[in-house]
C-alpha cells in the first residue's frame, strides 16, 4: 500500500522512469500515491551531460533524493547524482522488505481488507517497530511479547504472529524455557543429572541447532535454544524440556515445563 502524504526533503524515495525529456526525468513515486517528481537534467548525473538517455532509461528503478517539495503546485524536485551506491542498495532493500511485508498484510487479514483497517493495524507498527517489515519480522522472533506496546487487540495481534511466522525468515531466533527437577527418590542427584543429560540431546540434537541447559536456582533450570527459524527453535526446546522430564520421572523424580522464570514467591 501506498502513502497518501507527501514525501520529506532529504528523504531517499525509490522511483519508476516514466519520461525522458531533454531538460530533465519524470518518475513516478513507488511509495506514494499519485505522486510524480522532477530530476532536473542537472541532478542526473554529475559533470556535463549530452543525452539524458546515455544515463537512465524509461521503466528504469532509480533511488532518489528528495530536494525540494511544493504541495501547492504538486512538484517534487529530485536528485540522482546525490544518491551513493550503498543508500541506493539499503533504501532498494527497505522497498523490497515493505512489499514483502505488505503482502503480509494481505495474508493476515485478506486482500480485500479496508483501507482504513489497514492504516490503523499498519500505524501501531511504524509507532513500535519503525516499518511493516520489521514489525512482522520481530512478531515472528518474539510472538505476541513484540507487539505488547501497540493498541492492536488480541485477534490482530494472533493474526500478525501466525502470519509471521509462516512466511518471515530471519537468520536465527533464541527462544527461552524453564524446567523445575526435583528427585526425593533414592536416585536423587544422579537422577537430576540423567535428566540434564537428556535435556541437552545426549548429542542428538540437529547440527544447525545450539542448545544449552543452565542452573537458575532450585529447582529451576533454564534452556536456551538457537535456531535457524522459530518453528524449529520451539519445537527444540520443547522436546528438550519433555526429555528432562521424562528421564527424571522415569527415576522417581517430577518435572515441570514453563516459558517464564519463576519468582522466588511462586
Amino acid at each position: 500500500m501506498k502513502y497518501s502524504g507527501w514525501p520529506d526533503p532529504g528523504e531517499l524515495v525509490v522511483g519508476r522512469i516514466d519520461e525522458i525529456e531533454d531538460f530533465g526525468v519524470f518518475v513516478d513515486l513507488e511509495e506514494y500515491q499519485d505522486k510524480r517528481g522532477l530530476i532536473h537534467i542537472s541532478e542526473v548525473a554529475s559533470g556535463w551531460i549530452k543525452n539524458v538517455r546515455d544515463h537512465v532509461r524509461e521503466g528504469q528503478i532509480v533511488v532518489c533524493k528528495v530536494l525540494d517539495v511544493d504541495e501547492s503546485s504538486q512538484q517534487i524536485d529530485l536528485s540522482l547524482k546525490d544518491v551513493n551506491d550503498h543508500q541506493r542498495s539499503d533504501k532498494i532493500q527497505e522497498w523490497k522488505n515493505e512489499q514483502k511485508a505488505d503482502n503480509w498484510m494481505g495474508l493476515a487479514f485478506g486482500e480485500d481488507i479496508e483501507d482504513e483497517q489497514y492504516i490503523s493495524i499498519a500505524n501501531e507498527l511504524l509507532a513500535v517497530h519503525g516499518s511493516l517489515y520489521d514489525g512482522f519480522k520481530q512478531a515472528a522472533i518474539h510472538g505476541a511479547e513484540a507487539l505488547e506496546d501497540t493498541d492492536l487487540d488480541d485477534e490482530e495481534i494472533e493474526s500478525i504472529v501466525e502470519t509471521a511466522r509462516e512466511n518471515v525468515s530471519v537468520p536465527y531466533v533464541n527462544v527461552t524455557g524453564y524446567v523445575d527437577l526435583e528427585n526425593p527418590s533414592e536416585s536423587g542427584v544422579d537422577g537430576i543429572r540423567e535428566a540434564l543429560a537428556a535435556a541437552e540431546g545426549n548429542g542428538d540434537v540437529p547440527e544447525e541447532v545450539e542448545l544449552e541447559v543452565t542452573y537458575v536456582g532450585a529447582p529451576e533450570y533454564r534452556i536456551k535454544v538457537r535456531a535457524p527459524d522459530y518453528k524449529t527453535a520451539e519445537a527444540e526446546l520443547e522436546a528438550s524440556a519433555d526429555r528432562a522430564i521424562a528421564a527424571v520421572e522415569s527415576r522417581g523424580g517430577d518435572g515441570e515445563y514453563h516459558r517464564e522464570r519463576r519468582t522466588d514467591d511462586e
